[in-house]
C-alpha cells in the first residue's frame, strides 16, 4: 500500500473520453489517447489493501487487484504486468469490455467511488505491448495429445492459449473468415479496436496454436471426424441463437437482429466493404432492447448517420445509486449508467422523445406497421408497470425505419449442426449440459463459455476457458497445474 491516506485524499478520476462531436465522426476508441498515464498512479494509491479483497470475489478470474494496484502505484510496471497475466490472458479485452463487477466489489464503493481497477487494468495491459512484455510462451515439450477448440472467442481463445503453452496441440476452428467471434464482428471499434485482438493473435500463432477459419464444425467438418482426429473436443461457440419478438408486422422488411446489423458495420471498418446494407444513415432507428448489445446498436447508428436513435428497454429507469435492500454491497448493482453510446445520443439529441439519453424505460413494443411496400415505418408501445402490465392510455408511436432486435440469446446456433452431431445433452433453456469437470454425456467432449453457461460477460468467458482448460488437461494427462478459478455452476455474487 503505497500511499496510506491515497482513499481519502484523491478522488476517482476515470479515463476522459474525447469530445462527442469528435469521436461521431469516426470509429477510433472513445477515450484520449495518452490521457490514462498520467493520473492512473494516482489512482491506484487508493486501493486500500484492505484485509479482505472482495474484488478478489467479484471477479470470476479472481485477478490479484491489490497486487498490481500497490505496483502500478510504486511504478513497478514489469511486476504489474506479471501478476496481472498470472490470472487472465486477455487484460487488454478485459480493460475495455468488462463491466467491472470487481469495482462493485470494491469496499471503498462502501461509501465512496469504487478505486478505478478497469482503468488500471486497462493501462497495465497496454504497457504491456508497448514494451515488449508478452513474449510468445512455446511449451518446452510437447504432450503427443491433440485438442480441438470450436469457436474462436474470449473462452474458445484463452482454452487454446493455456492448452497450448501446457503442451498439447491445438486447433481452433472458427466459421467466420476471421478469427475472434463477437469480439471481432459483435464489438463495435469505438469499444474496442480490433489491433488488440490481432496482436494477441500473433502471439499465440507464435506459441503454436494452429488456427483454421471459414470452417463451421458440423458442417465442413462433422462431429464423428473431429472426435477420431482429436483426443479431446471443446466446444467454445458462444450462445449465438438469438430471441425473437413476435409480433404482429415482424415480418416487414427492415426489422433485423442486432447481431445482423452490427457484423456488417464491423466489415466496413476491416475495409471488407464500403458502406454497410443495413446502414442507419438517414434512417429512423428504433433499438427494442435495453442492454450492451442495444448500446453498441446505439453507437454504431449515430456514427453511420441516422435521422434518429431511440433504444426501449422494458425494465424501469433506476436510480442514481444502489438499493441496499435488494442489491447490497458487493454485488453488482442495476443503477443509471451512461455509456459512451448514451452519452453521445444524449448530446446529440438523437431521440428527443427518450426518457434520458436516448433510452424510453418501462416500454414495452406491441406491433410494428409498415407501407404498402412492406418495409416498416412505425413502432408501436405501450408503457408498463414493474410487472410488465401494459399501462392503459400510455400508447405511443415512433416512426421506425429500421427496427434492431438486441432481446440477448438464448444458448448455442445448432444450425451447422454440431450440438446435434455430437449428441450432448441440453439444459432445458437450450444451453450444452456438462457435469463439474465441463465434461459433456459424450466422452471426451467439453463444452465452456456461454454455449454451456448462457449469455455472460467477457470476464466470465476469459474464466471458463481457463477452467476448461484445466481440465481437459487432467483427462489428458492424469494431473495439471493449470488454473481454475471458476467451476461451471459459480455464478455472480448475488442476495
Amino acid at each position: 500500500m503505497a500511499d496510506p491516506k491515497g482513499f481519502m485524499t484523491t478522488p476517482r478520476q476515470d479515463w476522459p473520453r474525447r469530445p462527442v462531436e469528435e469521436r461521431v465522426r469516426d470509429w477510433d476508441e472513445v477515450y484520449v489517447p495518452g490521457a490514462l498515464l498520467p493520473i492512473i498512479s494516482k489512482q491506484a494509491d487508493r486501493c486500500m489493501d484492505c484485509g479482505i479483497p472482495f474484488c478478489h470475489d467479484a471477479c470470476p478470474l479472481g485477478n490479484l487487484i491489490p497486487e498490481w494496484n500497490d505496483l502500478v502505484s510504486r511504478d513497478d510496471w514489469r511486476a504489474a504486468a506479471d501478476r496481472l497475466h498470472a490470472t487472465n490472458n486477455f487484460p487488454e479485452f478485459t480493460g475495455r469490455l468488462c463491466p467491472a463487477p470487481c469495482e462493485a466489489g470494491c469496499v471503498l464503493a462502501i461509501n465512496q467511488p469504487a478505486v478505478t481497477i478497469k482503468n488500471v487494468e486497462c493501462a497495465i495491459a497496454d504497457r504491456v505491448w508497448e514494451e515488449g512484455w508478452a513474449p510468445p510462451r512455446p511449451p518446452d515439450r510437447l504432450s503427443g495429445k491433440t485438442v480441438a477448440v470450436i469457436g474462436s472467442g474470449p473462452t474458445g481463445l484463452a482454452a487454446a492459449q493455456q492448452l497450448t503453452r501446457a503442451g498439447h496441440t491445438v486447433v481452433v476452428y472458427e466459421k467466420d473468415d476471421r478469427l475472434g467471434g463477437l469480439l471481432r464482428y459483435g464489438i463495435p471499434e469505438f469499444k474496442m479496436e480490433k489491433r488488440h485482438l490481432e496482436r494477441r493473435l500473433g502471439q499465440m500463432r507464435a506459441e503454436g496454436t494452429r488456427f483454421r477459419t471459414s470452417t463451421a464444425a458440423g458442417r465442413d467438418m462433422g462431429a464423428d471426424e473431429l472426435r477420431v482426429r482429436y483426443d479431446a473436443v471443446v466446444v467454445a461457440t458462444g450462445a449465438t441463437a438469438w430471441r425473437e419478438l413476435s409480433l404482429p408486422g415482424r415480418e416487414l422488411a427492415g426489422i433485423h437482429q442486432a447481431m445482423e446489423y452490427l457484423p456488417l458495420a464491423n466489415r466496413v471498418c476491416e475495409g471488407d466493404l464500403e458502406s454497410s446494407p443495413l446502414s442507419a444513415a438517414g434512417r429512423h432507428v428504433v433499438i427494442v432492447g435495453g442492454g450492451d448489445t442495444g448500446a453498441d446498436c446505439l453507437g454504431t447508428a449515430v456514427r453511420e448517420g441516422a435521422a434518429s436513435v431511440t433504444q426501449l428497454d422494458i425494465y424501469a429507469q433506476p436510480g442514481e445509486s444502489r438499493d441496499e435492500d435488494t442489491e447490497p454491497w458487493p454485488t453488482y448493482p442495476k443503477v443509471y449508467r451512461l455509456s459512451a453510446a448514451h452519452e453521445e445520443a444524449r448530446e446529440l439529441r438523437t431521440a428527443p422523445a427518450a426518457d434520458a439519453d436516448a433510452r424510453l424505460f418501462a416500454a414495452s413494443t406491441l406491433r410494428f406497421t409498415g407501407d404498402a411496400g412492406g418495409h416498416v415505418r412505425a413502432l408501436h408501445l405501450v408503457e408498463v408497470d414493474e410487472r410488465r402490465s401494459p399501462l392503459p392510455g400510455t400508447g405511443r408511436t415512433l416512426p421506425a425505419d429500421l427496427v434492431l432486435l438486441a432481446l440477448g440469446f438464448s444458448g448455442p446456433d445448432r444450425a451447422d449442426g454440431l450440438v446435434d452431431q455430437l449428441g450432448v445433452a441440453l439444459e432445458p433453456r437450450g444451453t450444452i449440459a456438462r457435469n463439474a469437470d465441463f465434461a459433456t454425456n459424450v466422452p471426451g467432449v467439453f463444452a465452456a463459455g456461454d454455449a454451456a453457461r448462457g449469455q455472460s460477460l467477457v470476464v466470465w468467458a476469459i474464466a471458463e476457458g481457463r477452467a476448461v482448460a484445466a481440465a481437459v488437461d487432467r483427462r489428458l494427462t492424469g494431473s495439471s497445474r493449470l488454473p481454475a478459478p471458476v467451476s461451471p455452476f459459480d455464478r455472480p455474487m448475488s442476495v
